[in-house]
């Protein structure tokens, strides 16, 4: 029996992946945050409305997905840095890989020699290795992530679809 095919340019073409991501990409980082909205109008509780029906849940997200988008990288920002201060070991494997890939860059290549001790440069980058991927394993990442995309995917299309629009924007699409 052949074993089934899902032709993956028919789902990114229906999602229109590549183009949703195609200005995240040409922005830089302040550029990116350069357009967030206050607070005020982020948490405008007021707004807060239940959708009468999926049709106004779809116009809500799509609107909301553009006007907030900043503010929602910003809240997975800020629950990036909660998993990772909740998650100490994982934390401290970071600090580890990172640091000890900015002292071994800095031997330039040559071997670190210390007393009667020799290791060459691919010695140490393979003891870092062996080193920071038990303990990355040990961290559970993948629950960390899984957290991650769950969480800030319920904050954020609980946010999109409960906030109204403006009353400006709500009559806009209409025709007169």
């Amino acid at each position: 029996m052949a074993p089934i095919q899902i032709p993956l340019d028919v789902l990114t073409s229906r999602l229109n992946i590549q183009d949703r991501f195609a200005g995240f990409r040409n922005t830089t980082l302040s550029s990116r945050f350069a357009n967030m909205r206050p607070v005020a109008e982020f948490l405008d509780f007021k707004r807060l409305s239940k959708p009468a029906n999926f049709g106004e849940v779809q116009s809500r997200v799509n609107y909301n997905l553009g006007t907030f988008s900043s503010n929602y990288l910003l809240v997975i920002v800020l629950l990036s840095v909660y998993a990772l201060i909740t998650n100490p070991l994982l934390l401290f494997d970071l600090v580890l890989l990172i640091g000890g890939m900015w002292l071994l860059g800095r031997l330039n290549g040559q071997d670190l020699t210390i007393g009667t001790f020799q290791a060459t440069s691919s010695q140490l980058y393979t003891g870092l290795l062996v080193i920071c991927g038990l303990l990355f394993l040990i961290a559970s990442p993948f629950s960390t992530v899984l957290w991650l995309i769950g969480a800030s995917g319920v904050v954020i299309i609980g946010h999109a679809s409960l906030m109204d629009k403006p009353i400006d924007e709500a009559f806009s699409g209409e025709a007169v």
